[in-house]
């Protein structure tokens, strides 16, 4: 049987598609934007660190309305406009890890270079997870 995953704790979908979907023990987050939960607006314009934390912050929130946690996820992709700011989002994106991952084994990861839909957006960020 398959799930739609909802919650306030993410933007709600700007377009027609879930934030995310459950199937058995799998778990895909829809790619997720730098965008207050409540608003939806988009935050820290040209600040690609505070824009991945606030998205990777929303794909948790995915992740965990669908019963799942950063240590079941076995692949981010992260979606980048710039070559430049890859470092930057690399340097969150490990601290993000290091605080949500309790020693097991680090999710796999490919980073792509994109235009992304909204002009605002700097990073979009998806995951899959496995459950139990």
């Amino acid at each position: 049987m398959k799930f739609e995953i909802r919650t306030d704790g993410a933007p709600a979908p700007a377009w027609v598609f879930s934030q995310g979907v459950r199937k058995g023990p799998i778990l895909q987050v829809s790619g997720q934007g730098p965008q207050d939960p409540a608003t939806s607006e988009y935050l820290h314009p040209g600040d690609v660190k505070a824009q991945t934390l606030r998205t990777l912050e929303n794909v948790r929130a995915v992740l965990e309305a669908g019963g799942a946690t950063v240590e079941d996820v076995v692949m981010f992709r992260v979606y980048l406009t710039k070559r430049e700011d890859f470092a930057a989002m690399n340097e969150v994106y490990g601290e993000f890890i290091d605080k949500h991952l309790r020693g097991g084994v680090k999710p796999c990861r490919t980073t792509v270079f994109v235009e992304l839909p909204h002009e605002a957006m700097l990073v979009e960020i998806d995951a899959q997870a496995v459950i139990g």
